[in-house]
């Protein structure tokens, strides 16, 4: 198959073995895949794997890795000891990760999980969903950067009391924005420093967007709060050093913060200004399964709408290019690789 591989740090197109589905798995074609930040982290910090003892993620440098995680699928063949409920010829989707005899594997970022950047990848049937909506696989294929931010936003459980800030207005930025809007909260506060992000969060439900270079975020959640007591909870989603540490210091007493950046490199914290102000800080992890399928669902029931996400679409040769594209402060929220 043809597929964009990854081996040494550096990303090109050729042709390389067909996978072949074992137990329990299912053979895919990929018609459409996202390209997600993490994909860059993960082809970018090789080091950052290092004191992760659960295998679920490894880039070993001297062989060849499949990347891509956020993909819509078509079913080609069934591997033995499937059930074979999802038919050939049918979409699908699943929340990226595949069981294999050693345990289980992130898809895209393994040698044995190779991932949507190629022309055929593997699923484990048990996980994956067939996809009952008529809308095109490349916005099908947003829906798993949906379940990061459906995830958090679920998991963060605002009261009518709370107010969210969501800081950074990247894809899980965007992701975090829809999904609260869908579960009900509001009004939500974004805050990015590129315009065009600005006014996709607009598009994805933010009531209020701020410009961190004009205005302090904090200040434009006081001014959507008011002075009585209404707590914030905060959703950074930058990834970047010191963003985490700023929002520390900025934040008010009390605050609730959601860390889902996680900088491969690490960060320092102002660990006694959160004691003193009793900031409480939870950090993000994936999608529980729950979280992912509820996600799944409403984008392709079309209750969220992730067309404003949506930029443009790449063959197998422009994703090297691609990659870098994806890596601007202005660039789409999704650049989609079709194989």
């Amino acid at each position: 198959m043809r597929a964009a591989v990854l081996r040494n740090g550096t990303v090109r197109a050729r042709t390389i073995k067909d996978p072949v589905p074992g137990p329990g798995q299912l053979l895919v074609r990929s018609p459409a895949c996202g390209i997600c930040a993490s994909d860059l982290q993960f082809m970018d910090h090789p080091e950052a794997g290092l004191d992760d003892d659960s295998g679920m993620s490894t880039y070993d440098q001297d062989v060849d890795i499949v990347m891509g995680h956020e993909y819509c699928a078509e079913v080609v063949g069934h591997g033995p000891g499937t059930e074979r409920r999802i038919p050939v010829g049918a979409r699908v989707s699943s929340l990226p990760i595949v069981v294999v005899p050693g345990g289980r594997r992130i898809i895209g970022q393994n040698p044995e999980s190779p991932g949507g950047f190629g022309g055929l990848f593997l699923l484990t049937e048990a996980l994956t969903r067939p996809v009952a909506s008529d809308l095109t696989s490349e916005l099908v294929c947003v829906a798993d950067a949906i379940a990061v931010g459906w995830s958090a936003a679920s998991r963060a459980r605002l009261t009518a009391r709370e107010v969210p800030l969501v800081i950074g207005c990247g894809a899980i930025c965007l992701s975090t924005v829809a999904a609260l809007r869908s579960l009900g909260v509001g009004p939500v506060v974004a805050a990015g420093l590129v315009a065009s992000r600005r006014r996709t969060a607009t598009a994805m439900g933010a009531d209020v967007v701020a410009d961190p270079a004009e205005v302090s975020p904090y200040e434009a959640w006081r001014e959507v709060a008011g002075t009585g007591d209404v707590g914030c909870v905060v959703f950074e989603c930058v990834g970047l050093p010191g963003v985490l540490d700023s929002i520390i210091k900025g934040s008010a007493r009390g605050t609730r913060i959601f860390s889902m950046g996680g900088p491969p490199q690490g960060d320092l914290l102002r660990t006694l200004t959160a004691k003193r102000k009793g900031i409480s800080i939870q950090f993000g992890g994936g999608p529980t399964p729950d979280h992912w399928n509820e996600a799944f669902d409403a984008v392709c029931s079309g209750r969220l709408d992730v067309r404003p996400m949506l930029g443009r679409t790449v063959g197998l040769d422009e994703v090297p290019t691609a990659l870098d594209a994806a890596r601007a402060a202005d660039a789409p929220a999704r650049i989609v690789v079709v194989p």
